[in-house]
């Protein structure tokens, strides 16, 4: 939630003509990731769950990719968009672990 709420204020001083383009991209990317965490998480198998970490995993490097081009075209200095990847990479980091911790507990028990 701390990344969502970080994206809306860092967009916010982005040119008014954004607001239906890279702001809206990246506010959904950025909303998609712990929705689908909450989604997964009121599913009945680690299956499922980890199907929506998934995808949660995939918006987080939507978000990412969009993070590097606006800096590149100059909606974020350096430092902003160095701050805004590494904010996401420790959250891509978090999901990749959650995920494969259900992972495993799906492997069958050999006796």
């Amino acid at each position: 939630m701390d990344l969502v709420q970080t994206i809306y204020n860092a967009t916010s001083q982005f040119p008014s003509h954004e607001k239906y383009g890279i702001v809206s991209q990246m506010t959904r990317a950025a909303v998609s990731i712990p929705s689908n965490i909450a989604e997964g998480a009121g599913r009945d198998t680690d299956k499922e769950f980890c199907h929506f970490l998934s995808i949660a995993l995939g918006s987080s490097y939507e978000l990412h990719t969009q993070v590097i081009l606006c800096e590149r075209i100059g909606y974020f200095d350096h430092e902003q968009s160095a701050t805004l990847q590494d904010l996401i990479v420790k959250e891509q980091q978090l999901i990749m672990s959650f995920r494969h911790k259900l992972s495993t507990n799906q492997q069958p028990i050999l006796h």
